[in-house]
C-alpha cells in the first residue's frame, strides 16, 4: 500500500529562516517527492494492485508459473511506487523505512520472477511476508506522523494489510487455484483500501489549499 507520508502539505514549501536553504527547481529528490505526495500517485498505486488482483480471480485457472509472474510484476511496481512516495516526508531521516520497504518489494518481485516455478508454499510465503512487514510499517507511520489526514482510513488500510499477510501465512494452500482466489481476493481488497486512501488524500490537499488562499485573501485586505 502506498500512503502519504505526512500531514497535508501546503501549496508552496515553506522553509525555517535558519534552516536549509531551499533545494534547487529541477532537484530530483524535490520533484520526487512532489509526485509521491501527490494524490494521483496513491491512485496509480492503488490501481497496480486492483488491476492483478482482478485478472487473477477473472482467470484462476492460469498456471501456479503465470500466477508467480503476475505477482512479481506487481511487487515491483509496487516497489517503484513506494520509493517515490518515501520522498515525500519532510526529514530525511524519516524517509528510510519507507525506501526500505520499497525494497522489500522489488527483492520480493525478483524472486518471484526469477523462479516462477517455485512451490505453492514459497509464494504463499514471500507474499505473505510482504504484506505483513508493509501493514506493520504503514500502521506505524500512521500513529507515528502527527497532524495526518484522515489516520483512520490509513489505519483501515493497514490493518487489512496485516490480515493479508497473516491468512496468506497462515492459510495452508494445496492448490494453485486455490492460492489464486486468495491472493486475487486480497489483491482487490487492498486496492479498494488504497483508492479510499488517495481519494482521503485528496480532500485534505484541497482543504490545506483552500485555507491557503483564505489566509491569503485575509492578508491582502490588511
Amino acid at each position: 500500500m502506498t500512503v502519504p507520508r505526512g500531514s497535508a502539505p501546503p501549496t508552496g514549501p515553506e522553509h525555517p529562516p535558519d534552516g536549509p536553504a531551499p533545494a534547487p527547481a529541477g532537484d530530483p529528490a524535490e520533484l520526487l517527492a512532489a509526485l509521491g505526495g501527490s494524490w494521483t500517485w496513491i491512485l496509480g498505486s492503488a490501481v497496480a494492485t486492483l488491476v492483478p488482483g482482478v485478472l487473477v480471480l477473472v482467470w484462476p485457472n492460469e498456471s501456479l508459473h503465470v500466477l508467480a509472474v503476475l505477482i512479481g510484476l506487481y511487487l515491483l511496481v509496487i516497489g517503484v511506487f513506494r520509493f517515490v512516495a518515501a520522498f515525500s516526508r519532510r526529514e530525511q531521516g524519516e524517509r528510510l523505512p519507507g525506501l526500505l520497504l520499497a525494497l522489500l518489494f522489488v527483492l520480493a518481485g525478483v524472486l518471484c520472477l526469477r523462479n516462477p516455478m517455485q512451490t505453492i508454499a514459497a509464494l504463499s510465503l514471500i507474499v505473505g511476508v510482504v504484506w505483513l512487514v508493509s501493514g506493520m510499517l504503514t500502521a506505524y507511520t500512521a500513529l507515528a506522523t502527527r497532524d495526518l489526514p484522515h489516520r483512520g482510513v490509513v489505519l483501515a488500510a493497514a490493518a487489512l494489510g496485516i490480515v493479508a499477510g497473516v491468512v496468506v501465512l497462515a492459510l495452508p494452500t494445496e492448490s494453485a487455484r486455490a492460492l489464486t482466489r486468495l491472493l486475487g481476493l486480497w489483491l482487490v481488497l487492498l486496492g479498494l483500501v488504497e483508492l479510499g486512501v488517495a481519494f482521503a488524500w485528496r480532500a485534505a490537499l484541497r482543504r490545506a489549499a483552500a485555507a491557503q488562499q483564505g489566509q491569503g485573501g485575509i492578508a491582502a485586505r490588511l
